[in-house]
């Protein structure tokens, strides 16, 4: 090895750090939430339904397909449309950053099968909407259980405090599907109305 080596790796070091922190402040003016998916990747897009939010489609896009791959009904919210109203009204629409990603989720309310959103504003900006998720009705081992809260009964239960609510099974077949090193995980859900 010649005696450049040393010096040649901490300029390309140098050089990568540089280019590194010349590139953040762009990054972080952008707003992680409003972030765009990468061309290419996997999309998951929760598509609301004016006429009956409990009632919607959470879609599943394959790289730049626009025909989806899996579609799944949804809800958000008790049938609420203002996306402003604590827990009733549904899910803001925008880019919505996944944050965690569990199978055995256990979170006061939540347990099993979740996927955590970061917080957004609400459409008016007079409340940011936090604890959001994509879940469904399960113990924290993805098994069903006696109380209400932990066990999926049919149409009522797609009713939520305004996150994405699935069916128990639903959910576990969008865990699979993501899985596929072919899909992979997407960065971003996607809401639109």
């Amino acid at each position: 090895m010649s005696s450049n080596g040393p010096h040649l790796c901490s300029t390309v070091i140098a050089g990568v750090l540089a280019t590194a922190l010349a590139l953040a402040p762009a990054a972080a003016a952008q707003g992680p939430a409003q972030a765009p998916p990468p061309a290419g990747a996997t999309r998951l897009v929760f598509d609301k339904n004016p006429k009956d939010p409990t009632d919607s489609r959470l879609l599943v896009y394959k790289g730049d397909s626009n025909t989806p791959w899996a579609v799944y009904r949804a809800g958000s919210g008790v049938g609420v449309q203002d996306d402003c109203a604590r827990a009733r009204g549904w899910l803001p629409n925008g880019n919505w950053k996944i944050k965690l990603k569990s199978t055995t989720y256990n979170g006061n309310l939540i347990k099993g099968y979740a996927v955590y959103l970061e917080d957004m504003k609400c459409s008016q900006g007079t409340l940011k909407r936090t604890e959001m998720f994509i879940h469904s009705e399960m113990n924290r081992d993805g098994s069903q259980g006696s109380a209400e809260s932990r066990r999926w009964d049919g149409a009522r239960d797609y009713k939520s405090n305004g996150c994405v609510k699935l069916n128990p099974d639903d959910i576990k077949k969008m865990f699979r599907l993501f899985d596929r090193p072919e899909f992979g995980w997407p960065t971003h859900l996607r809401v639109v109305s």
